[in-house]
């Protein structure tokens, strides 16, 4: 089921990972959270196992972790997704 978010919060940790980050990666995962709004549930999302109501999309290298309740969006993290791959160490 698909609805509109009424608002869109960003949690202190998060909101501190994107004060890091270059302003143009900074304006494109704005954008990102903004097309959220209107479609909590985009093609493309990852619901996390064994955790209630928690999302990770994609932007890039990076993956905004968030969760919804009710008509609320709460961003819980913001994470550059690039990393060693363990069963082979590249």
């Amino acid at each position: 089921m698909h609805y509109a978010i009424s608002t869109i919060f960003v949690a202190l940790p998060a909101e501190q990972q994107l004060r890091t980050f270059a302003k143009p990666l900074r304006a494109l995962l704005v954008k990102r959270l903004h097309t959220l709004h209107t479609c909590p549930r985009p093609p493309g999302i990852a619901k996390l196992d064994g955790m209630d109501h928690l999302y990770r999309i994609r932007e890039g290298d990076y993956r905004i972790i968030y969760a919804i309740r009710e008509k609320d969006l709460i961003v819980l993290a913001i994470k550059n997704g690039a990393y060693v791959n363990r069963r082979t160490g590249s």
